[in-house]
Formats: structure tokens, C-alpha cells, sequence
């Protein structure tokens, strides 16, 4: 286990250098300064919550590139500058660099919008110069419910519809339910495609986050036709479901991975305990048997355990719980030191935080956009090195975070 001494984080945090310079928040005070939801709990590792706060020493400032949008859930870079952005009614859209909305693209299948469902995140296949495939999540109406689904597709040359549209993946079981989805995409670099799947927040089927026969609660790895990849941690074992890479997850909608392939998600937990981790092959993360925060009406989760043999530490945790959406590894050119930092869209307290690692730890924590004061859903990195997000809003709007002044 690894454990950073203050001396060590203050150093860390001294040595990001000049421009963006990452100095401490006075004294290293953490950023977060409300009462925990779970005041007697105690982190495993020092640094796992409450990072020492840091700040970017550039001027920063925002601009509104388009409005309008009806609750927007996922945002993807195109090769040419244009932005693919989702509504969670059910219609894809594309937005240029200057604001320019277009019609909704034609092709993609019915989606159901109840509760937190929906269509929901949209990449773009690694080839996309070559074969202009698109993936997207949404949840699909099904007889006797709804599930997680992700569906591939062949974006037209003039963006108009999508062709050829195959499902490639539906979690199981199908459950008549409308929160909890995860739905999160992201391709590593072996070209396989990670995807996570809520556990569905309803009582009874929220335990089958520790139940390896099902999909819920869990990081799943296909290859981007939908075929299980041979190398991964459960298949061929019985009763287990080959698709699954990590489990024990509550309700992860954001998934990134770095260069070295490292794969970092966030998930919202209970009332407290939102949780940003690092995931490993088979490995399981706990819930709803070990977690951080505590349930929505004020009782312990289960037992109230936070940590037990054989269950994965989150990184970091959050509580009280800001509701975070999707994130992305900072690696542009208009924010140096930024690299390699994570940036996390959240929503219920409607900022992006910036998370600073070393080690696999978080060691600094920045509130970015708080002037904005919408729900932030998902981040990503425009060509410029700018930071572009969209907001969970009905007047959803397309945002550029850069430096200036």
C-alpha cells in the first residue's frame, strides 16, 4: 500500500512548475470544507479524500459555444473539429467548433428516456478516419423492460445518419427499472472497448453488483464487433459472465484511459462515497457489501464496512457526494503541467474537478467552472489543448474552458 507523507505531497505539489503552477490552496487546505455525510469513517490511506487543494496559476476563462441542448449526456472529438453530442431524449447531433447545431442525425434506434435512461455516451471507433464508425450507449426498451445497450454504427459523409447499425453488446438481465445505467465507453489501446454497466439502484437487484453471473454493477471489455476477448479475468468459468473485467461497482458513468492503458472510472456512490478507481482485471470493488457514505435516508450500507480482505480501495472518494459524470486524462498543449491530471465533470455541485496524480494517487484537488454554476456530464479535450464540456441541463449548453486575460 502506498501512503504519501505530507512532506512528500508538498513536494510534489512544488515541483508542477510555472505557467499553470499547482501551488497549494492556503496551507494545502483541501478544497472541500462541508461536514462529511459519514463523519466517523476514516479513509484506508492517507490522501485517499479531502486532497490538499491546488490552484492553476493561469487566468482561465469560459465561453458559451452553443445553448440550447436538451440535456446532454455524451460529447466525441471529430477529426475535423466538430463535436458528437448526444441528448438523452434520443437524439445525436452535431455542433461545430462555433456554435453551430445541427439537425438530429437520422439512423439510431428507439431509445427509453425515463428516469436517468435514455441515449447516452457516443466515441468514435480508433479507426474513424478510415471506416467512420461510431459506438453509442442508451437504454433499450426491451419486453418487460429496459437494459444498458451499446449499438455500432457508420457515420454518413455528411453527418446526416448513421448506416449499418448493429447491437454489440445488451447487459442482462433486463430489469423494468429507470435509474443506474453506468453506460460509460472508452477504447484502450489494445483496441478493445471498456464499457460500464449500473447496478440499477433498486433494492432488490442491487446486489447482483457482487453476483458474477450478471452485468450489473460491473466494468465489461469487448472488442469492438462485441466478441469477448480471450484474455479476459472470468472466461470459461462457470456461471460467470465472460464480458466482465471488474465488479462490485454502484453507478459508474465515467471511464477513461490513459496512455500507458492505466483505466480510471468514477462512479456515484450512496450519500457519500462517490468514488474515483483505478481498475484491474478481476478485481472486485465492493459494493454493496463495502463502501464509503451511507444510504440516501441516513442509515449504514449493509454493515457499514469500508474496507474488507480481497475488496479494492477506491483511489479517491468524495464525500459529501458531488455526483460525477464522465472524465478524461488531460493531455493538451494549453495546459502543460495539466498532463497526465485527471478532469472530472460533476454535477450536483456543478464544477469539473482536476485531480492531480502521482504515484496512483491523488495528491492535489482543483474546482474548475464553479462561475458556470450548471451540471456539469462529460469533458473532453479539443485540439487546441481547451477544455470543452457539456451541461445536464434542459437548456443544455456546449462550454470552452482556455486560458485568457
Amino acid at each position: 500500500m502506498i501512503r504519501l507523507a505530507a512532506a512528500t505531497i508538498a513536494a510534489l505539489l512544488a515541483s508542477c512548475g510555472d505557467g499553470a503552477a499547482q501551488d497549494p490552496a492556503p496551507a494545502g487546505a483541501p478544497v472541500e470544507t462541508r461536514a462529511a455525510n459519514a463523519p466517523d469513517q476514516r479513509p484506508a490511506f492517507e490522501g485517499q479524500t479531502r486532497a490538499p487543494g491546488v490552484r492553476t496559476g493561469a487566468a482561465l476563462t469560459h465561453a458559451v459555444v452553443a445553448s440550447g441542448l436538451v440535456e446532454p449526456w455524451g460529447l466525441a472529438l471529430l477529426p475535423d473539429g466538430r463535436w458528437l453530442v448526444t441528448e438523452r431524449p434520443g437524439r445525436l447531433r452535431i455542433i461545430t467548433a462555433q456554435g453551430q447545431i445541427g439537425e438530429p442525425i437520422q439512423g439510431l434506434p428507439a431509445v427509453d428516456p425515463r428516469g436517468q435512461g435514455g441515449l447516452l455516451d457516443v466515441i468514435l471507433s480508433p479507426g474513424f478516419a478510415r471506416d467512420r464508425t461510431i459506438f453509442w450507449s442508451y437504454a433499450e426498451p426491451r419486453e418487460g423492460g429496459n437494459g444498458t445497450t451499446v449499438a455500432r454504427g457508420r457515420l454518413s459523409e455528411d453527418g446526416a445518419r448513421v448506416e449499418n447499425v448493429q447491437v454489440i453488446l445488451r447487459a442482462t438481465p433486463t430489469y423494468d427499472g429507470d435509474k443506474h445505467y453506468g453506460s460509460a465507453l472508452a477504447f484502450g489501446p489494445d483496441g478493445h472497448l471498456f464499457v460500464t454497466v449500473g447496478e440499477r439502484s433498486d433494492a432488490p437487484v442491487r446486489g447482483q453488483a457482487q453476483d458474477l453471473g450478471s452485468h450489473y454493477g460491473k466494468t465489461l471489455r469487448i472488442g469492438p464487433d462485441g466478441a469477448v476477448p480471450g484474455d479476459n479475468p472470468f472466461v470459461g468459468r462457470a456461471g460467470a459472465q465472460p464480458e466482465i473485467w471488474s465488479w462490485g461497482h454502484r453507478n459508474p458513468q465515467g471511464v477513461a484511459i490513459a496512455a500507458d492503458g492505466t483505466v480510471w472510472t468514477v462512479e456515484h456512490g450512496p450519500r457519500g462515497g462517490d468514488e474515483l478507481n483505478r481498475i484491474r482485471p478481476g478485481l472486485n470493488y465492493g459494493w454493496p457489501e463495502v463502501t464509503y457514505g451511507i444510504e440516501y435516508r441516513g442509515t449504514p450500507v449493509g454493515e457499514g464496512l469500508t474496507a474488507r480482505e480481497g475488496v479494492e480501495q477506491p483511489v479517491y472518494y468524495w464525500d459529501p457526494s458531488g455526483a460525477p459524470g464522465n472524465l478524461t486524462v488531460y493531455d493538451g498543449a494549453m495546459f502543460p503541467d495539466w498532463r497526465g491530471n485527471l478532469l472530472v465533470a460533476v454535477m450536483r455541485d456543478k464544477h469539473i474537478a482536476r485531480l492531480v496524480i502521482a504515484d496512483g494517487r491523488v495528491v492535489g484537488e482543483e474546482r474548475l467552472l464553479t462561475d458556470l454554476g450548471e451540471r456539469i456530464r462529460d469533458v473532453a479535450v479539443g485540439p487546441d489543448g481547451a477544455v470543452w464540456v457539456i451541461t445536464d441541463e434542459p437548456n443544455g449548453k456546449l462550454v470552452r474552458l482556455s486560458t485568457g486575460g
